[in-house]
């Protein structure tokens, strides 16, 4: 039972908006690689289509109504937004959740020292990579720091063509024989990922006097952040800076069918996801789209998915609009229908033996529903109903959106999750789908412009059903 190619059923028309909507969708990413950029760029998009913010409605006491669209922020990392429907909040809302965080590596809090007349930044990962990935390759830093005077200083640099770069050594083949002899997971030590980010001594008029500093390079690279941005070695204590691939998202192919960029995992559902709920002027059920963070760790913390956020927000949407009420607030969540949108493992003919073809997602074929995700015996997955199941393959019939259904990868072979399972806790139906992506977690992840195209339209006909 293999779906069609979405790539021969295009018209000219089609292929019109797929580049349009993929062009604008390589800015995105390449503007925007920390989940800190990713809701502060969606956020002036939102304003644009005139989303106003909950909270000034709370503090103003502001009636909200059906057409009203407001967005809520928690901590500048995670973003919801919602465009009021026809229909009482009590019905449910049609809910698009996609993740912005993507792996990389944090600067540790004390990151800064000196080695062999060389400075490096030393670093933690985050989420799943494989190290070796990581060296000798451009790195660029993205991030804030904030300082104690309240004042927050944003960084940025490697991106722009006339900024340095950075890199992470590796060893050179010469004396790799025992590395290479290690298991992939062990050829490249996680403490060793530390970022040069200086190769020059602080020089001193008059010769290396007692006045001279005992680490020239280190104190060099103080001195450029401190000229720059104003801020001392102390600041890192405060700081949040990510260390992601330098380098703008392209097209891939010889027939630009492809993207290749960092973080498509899990931006390219986000952003088509943004895009969808901005679209959509007049809805009868609420819709509702939630870009969060912290999903590669579990969805813990303040801004991850775990926490009172959406919850609370609801709350106070619903209080605004007249159906204050725990009672309301339950019944709302738990008769809302959600697409967890989050991507999946493209199809890989290099390593056919981790798929089982006719259930996996092949790149161009259009979006993919995952009805369970999980490892081994489904272990932390989120199973959707056959009835929720049909009820989405007819909206996307009726849309005429191309889709496959697909797993994970071969039983046994691995696995995932996503944060499906965190709202099914309400009770509401949720499944998984997204675009399938080749090489995920690596610096460099590969989409299918086509599968791009059908998620939105996916996503649009997702949100705008009754």
């Amino acid at each position: 039972m293999e779906r069609p190619n979405a790539w021969k059923s295009y018209t000219g028309a089609d292929l019109s908006k797929l580049e349009e909507l993929c062009g604008s969708y390589r800015s995105f990413i390449s503007a925007h690689k920390t989940e800190r950029e990713c809701v502060t760029g969606a956020i002036g998009l939102a304003r644009q289509a005139g989303y106003i913010d909950l909270a000034d409605a709370v503090r103003s006491g502001q009636p909200l109504k059906p057409g009203d669209k407001v967005y809520a922020v928690s901590h500048l990392k995670t973003l919801m937004l919602v465009n009021l429907g026809t229909r009482p909040l009590e019905e449910g809302m049609n809910i698009l959740g996609a993740h912005v965080d993507s792996p990389r590596l944090d600067l540790k809090q004390n990151p800064l020292y000196e080695a062999g007349d060389i400075a490096y930044l030393d670093t933690h990962y985050y989420g799943g990579v494989k190290a070796y990935h990581w060296v000798a390759t451009p790195l660029a830093l993205h991030g804030v720091v904030c300082k104690k005077d309240g004042a927050t200083v944003e960084v940025c640099v490697g991106e722009d063509a006339d900024d340095p770069v950075f890199c992470i050594s590796d060893l050179l083949i010469h004396l790799a024989s025992d590395q290479l002899k290690k298991p992939a997971a062990e050829a490249v030590d996680h403490e060793n990922l530390d970022v040069i980010v200086g190769g020059r001594p602080m020089h001193i008029e008059g010769g290396e006097g007692a006045d001279a500093p005992k680490e020239p390079v280190k104190q060099l690279f103080l001195d450029l952040i401190k000229d720059k941005y104003d801020i001392d070695e102390e600041d890192f204590l405060s700081a949040e800076i990510e260390v992601v691939p330098a380098g703008t998202a392209r097209e891939m192919g010889l027939d630009r069918s492809m993207i290749l960029g960092y973080g498509q995992d899990d931006r390219v559902c986000a952003y088509t996801s943004l895009v969808a709920q901005l679209e959509v002027e007049q809805v009868e059920r609420t819709s509702c789209t939630l870009l969060v963070d912290k999903e590669e760790i579990g969805s813990v913390g303040a801004s991850g998915m775990t926490s009172r956020f959406f919850e609370n927000a609801v709350a106070e949407i619903m209080e605004l609009a007249g159906e204050g009420g725990q009672l309301k607030l339950r019944r709302a969540l738990a008769n809302s229908r959600m697409l967890s949108s989050d991507v999946s493992a493209g199809f890989d003919a290099l390593y056919a033996d981790r798929f089982e073809k006719k259930n996996a997602a092949v790149m161009g074929h259009g979006l993919c529903f995952n009805k369970y995700t999980g490892s081994r015996g489904k272990a932390g997955s989120n199973d959707a109903d056959a009835e929720y199941l049909a009820l989405v393959r007819d909206i996307m019939d009726e849309a005429g959106v191309a889709f496959q259904t697909c797993e994970l990868g071969r039983i046994g072979a691995g696995g995932g999750g996503t944060i499906a399972y965190i709202l099914a806790e309400y009770g509401m139906d949720v499944i998984d789908s997204g675009v399938p992506v080749l090489s995920m977690h690596a610096l460099w992840e590969v989409t299918n412009k086509a599968d791009v195209f059908e998620a939105y339209r996916g996503y649009k006909a997702f949100i705008s059903r009754a």
